[in-house]
C-alpha cells in the first residue's frame, strides 16, 4: 500500500504536467461516467468472495464449480449490459452537457470508450480476484498489486516519449492494466484451482442469494461512487476541466488520508470483535471508543500541519497548481477528521452484526448531496460549495447518526461517546491559537518559513494531545514506553 500510494502521488504529478490541466480534466471528467459504474466491483467482489470461501468451506467441490461459472456467467453479462447503457448514455452526456472544448471532443470520446473497454475487463477480473482470496493466496494479490504498479510506472514513461494525442494515449495505456491482470489471473487460477475451468452456466439458486447478500453494499458503494464520480460529472457539466482536475486531486488527497484511517481500525477490530464474542461487552465499548479518540489525536497531528502548509505541499507535489485546489484541499483536510468518527463508529455495529440500519441512513444522506449541490451550481454558486456540502454531510455522519446508532444497536453509553467528544475538542482547540497566528504574521513564500510552519504546528499538536488528551495514567505508560525505548542500551 506504501509503494501503490508513493507511485500514485508521482504518477499524478507527471501525468498532470504531460497532459496539462485541461486534459487531465477532461479525462477526470469523462473518465468519471465510467469510474460511476466502478462501484460494481467492489459491491459484487464482496458477495462473489463470500460465497465462494463458503464453498470452500464447505468442501462441495461441484457446487464450487458451478458457482464460480455461474459468477463469471453473471460478470459476463453485467459487463456487456454496463458496455451498452453506458455508450448510449455516456455518449450524450459528452456531446450535449460537458463543458469540452470543441478542439478536444474527439479526444474526448475516444478517451470514453477506450475507458469503457477498461473498465469491462476489470469487471471480467472479479471472480478471479475473489477466487484468490478466498484461497487466501496473499502472495499473489500482493505480487500482482506490485506489478500494476510497475506497470503504471512504465505507462507514465511512454506518456513521456509518445508523439501521439497525450490524452488518447493515456486511456488507451490504461486499456492494457486491466487486460494483463485478467490474463495473469486466468493463467494462474487455471494452474492452481481446477475450480475455475469455465462451463458456461447460469443458476439461478446459486445467484440469487449473493444477489441479495451483495445489495446492501452496492446501495453503499453506489452512494460513494455517485458522490465522488457523480460530483465529477457535475463539475464537468457547470465548470471548465480545470476545476474538475482541482477537484480530482483533492480526491486523492482524501483517499491517502482514508487509507490511514482503515490501517489504524484493520489493526483493532479484531480485538473489539473478539471482546464482544466472550461477552465483554464493556471492554469492547471501551477498546472502540478510546481507538476512535486516539486516531483522531493521530489524524490530528497529520492533518493540522498539512492543513497550514497546503499551497507549499501542492507546488511540491504537482509544480503546476490548478485553480480550487488549494481550497478543495484545505476543506477536504478538515473532512476527514470528522470521517474519523464516522468509520471507526461503523466497528460497533459491525461488531454487534448489525448493519442494515447504517446501510440504509448513510447512503440516504450522502445520496441528498448530489441533488443539493446539483440545484446550487445551477443557480450559480462556486465549484467550492459541493465541498462544504460534503464536509456538512460527514459531521452529521461522524457527530449524529453513527453516534446514535452506536447507542440505539451497539448499547453504548452516551457518557462515554460524549466524554470522547469533548476530549477531542479541547485538543483540538488548544492545537489552534498558536499556528493560526504563526499563519497570519509569517510570510510563507520560502521553504524555511514552511518547515517552521509545519514543525510548530506538528510539536503544538503533539503538546496538545499529550495535556489534554491524555489522562495521568496514559501518560505515565507513555513516559515510561519511551524510557524504555531509549534507555534499553
Amino acid at each position: 500500500m506504501i509503494l501503490i500510494m508513493i507511485v500514485s502521488l508521482y504518477t499524478s504529478r507527471v501525468i498532470l504536467q504531460v497532459l496539462g490541466v485541461n486534459d487531465y480534466g477532461i479525462y477526470q471528467a469523462v473518465g468519471g461516467i465510467v469510474g460511476f459504474i466502478s462501484f460494481l466491483n467492489s459491491a459484487l467482489s464482496t458477495g462473489t468472495s463470500r460465497f465462494l470461501a463458503y464453498e470452500l468451506g464447505t468442501g462441495d467441490y461441484n457446487k464450487l464449480c458451478r458457482t464460480f461459472s455461474t459468477l463469471l456467467t453473471a460478470h459476463i453479462i453485467l459487463a456487456l449490459i454496463v458496455i451498452v447503457v453506458a455508450e448510449l448514455l455516456g455518449g450524450w452526456l459528452i456531446l450535449h452537457k460537458l463543458q469540452i472544448p470543441a478542439e478536444r471532443m474527439d479526444a474526448a470520446i475516444w478517451v470514453f470508450h477506450l475507458s469503457m473497454a477498461a473498465a469491462f475487463f476489470r469487471l471480467i477480473l472479479v471472480p478471479y480476484n475473489a477466487i484468490v482470496i478466498a484461497h487466501e493466496k496473499m502472495s499473489f494479490f500482493a505480487y500482482t498489486s506490485i506489478g500494476e504498479v510497475f506497470i503504471l510506472l512504465g505507462i507514465v514513461y511512454v506518456l513521456r516519449i509518445g508523439n501521439v494525442d497525450k490524452l488518447i494515449l493515456y486511456a488507451a495505456l490504461l486499456v492494457v492494466v486491466p487486460m494483463m491482470l485478467l490474463f495473469v489471473y486466468v493463467l494462474y487460477t487455471g494452474k492452481y484451482f481446477k475450480e475455475t475451468t469455465y462451463h458456461p452456466m447460469f443458476d439461478k439458486k446459486i445467484f440469487k442469494p449473493i444477489v441479495e447478500f451483495s445489495s446492501w453494499s452496492l446501495l453503499t458503494n453506489g452512494s460513494i461512487a455517485l458522490n465522488n464520480q457523480g460530483i465529477l460529472l457535475l463539475l464537468g457539466m457547470f465548470f471548465s476541466p480545470a476545476v474538475v482536475a482541482a477537484r480530482a486531486i483533492s480526491l486523492q488527497v482524501n483517499m491517502a488520508l482514508n487509507q490511514f484511517i482503515n490501517n489504524v481500525r484493520l489493526a483493532v477490530t479484531p480485538p473489539i470483535i473478539k471482546q464482544y464474542a466472550i461477552g465483554n461487552k464493556d471492554a469492547s465499548e471501551n477498546l472502540c471508543i478510546s481507538s476512535t479518540r486516539y486516531t483522531y489525536y493521530l489524524m490530528l497531528a497529520l492533518c493540522l500541519p498539512a492543513f497550514f502548509i497546503v499551497p507549499f505541499l501542492l507546488d511540491l507535489w504537482l509544480g503546476s497548481v490548478p485553480d480550487y485546489t488549494i481550497v478543495f484541499v484545505q476543506i477536504i483536510i478538515i473532512q476527514c477528521l470528522f470521517q474519523v468518527f464516522d468509520s471507526s463508529l461503523y466497528t460497533a455495529l459491525y461488531t454487534v452484526g448489525r448493519i442494515k440500519e447504517n446501510t440504509l441512513l448513510s447512503p440516504l444522506i450522502s445520496f441528498l448531496q448530489f441533488p443539493i449541490i446539483y440545484v446550487m451550481f445551477s443557480c450559480g454558486f462556486s465549484p467550492v460549495v459541493l465541498s462544504w456540502t460534503n464536509l456538512a454531510v460527514y459531521v452529521c455522519l461522524g457527530l449524529i447518526i453513527k453516534p446514535i446508532l452506536a447507542v440505539k444497536i451497539a448499547k453504548y453509553n452516551w457518557r462515554h461517546l460524549i466524554a470522547m467528544f469533548k476530549k477531542c475538542f479541547f485538543v483540538t482547540i488548544v492545537a489552534l491559537p498558536i499556528p493560526c497566528l504563526l499563519s497570519y504574521n509569517l510570510n510563507q513564500d520560502t521553504w524555511q518559513a514552511n518547515l517552521l510552519m509545519l514543525v510548530t504546528t506538528f510539536v503544538v499538536a503533539l503538546f496538545s494531545i499529550y495535556i489534554i488528551g491524555l489522562d495521568i495514567e496514559t501518560r505515565k505508560k507513555l513516559i515510561s514506553y519511551v524510557k524504555k525505548k531509549v534507555f534499553r542500551g
